[in-house]
């Protein structure tokens, strides 16, 4: 009774409409047409679990120690499951399963002759899976009604690529080291676009870049001439 009351909470099945804004996200021209394209994305909200759950306790059976209780089982069994390799289906949820990817400081892995090949101490989980189940999103559609709540721009980096790498050149010929945070002060990047440029730049001996550490702990120094 708990659970099933509880995945009918998920679901959405608590009577209330959702009030949403959504946002016109602005994305690179990647076809060549010349013109950059939209796709739309909800104004996300914070809700903390505090929150989630006491929004879940009103008007239902369940007080919220019990919520929280359940919810914390549920969390514990799920990362042992996925741990044994159980893809695991919650009803009215979605199903979720472990992924699997070679440690950062590791090179990828192929099937051609010759490649490395990675053991199992190299891999190691990097996230979870998550496929919806159809009714969630039945009840969301059913529930939200949006409004325009305003436009996101890309913000186009004024400097090349070959500009962006010279001046990193240049600041670790000065510093010992480089993080993305310098990075981004660097090249005017999101430090999603310069995380993503720098992994490329250290596995890409031509950029006279690499990496040390791994994690939090990684930072970029300047590739050793063979």
């Amino acid at each position: 009774m708990v659970f099933s009351e509880l995945f009918s909470i998920f679901a959405g099945k608590t009577g209330n409409q959702t009030m949403a804004k959504y946002i016109k996200q602005e994305i690179p021209d990647l076809n060549g047409t010349g013109r950059t394209q939209a796709y739309y994305k909800m104004k996300l909200r914070p809700m903390t679990h505090q929150q989630f759950v006491s929004m879940c306790a009103k008007g239902g059976t369940l007080d919220e120690s019990t919520l929280l209780a359940a919810l914390s089982r549920i969390s514990d069994r799920l990362a042992l499951f996925m741990a044994e390799g159980f893809s695991v289906k919650l009803d009215g949820i979605g199903t979720f399963h472990a992924k699997l990817g070679v440690m950062s400081d590791k090179e990828p892995d192929a099937f051609e002759v010759g490649e490395q090949k990675r053991n199992a101490k190299s891999i190691h989980v990097t996230g979870v899976s998550y496929k919806t189940d159809p009714q969630i999103v039945r009840e969301m559609r059913r529930t939200c009604v949006l409004e325009k709540g305003g436009e996101s721009r890309i913000r186009k980096p004024k400097l090349t690529l070959e500009e962006r790498i010279e001046k990193a050149r240049e600041f670790l010929k000065k510093n010992m080291f480089m993080k993305v945070p310098d990075y981004v002060a660097l090249t005017g990047l999101s430090r999603t676009t310069a995380t993503t440029e720098l992994r490329k730049l250290a596995h890409n001996p031509s950029s006279g870049i690499t990496f040390r550490g791994r994690g939090s702990q990684k930072y970029y120094v300047l590739r050793e001439k063979e």
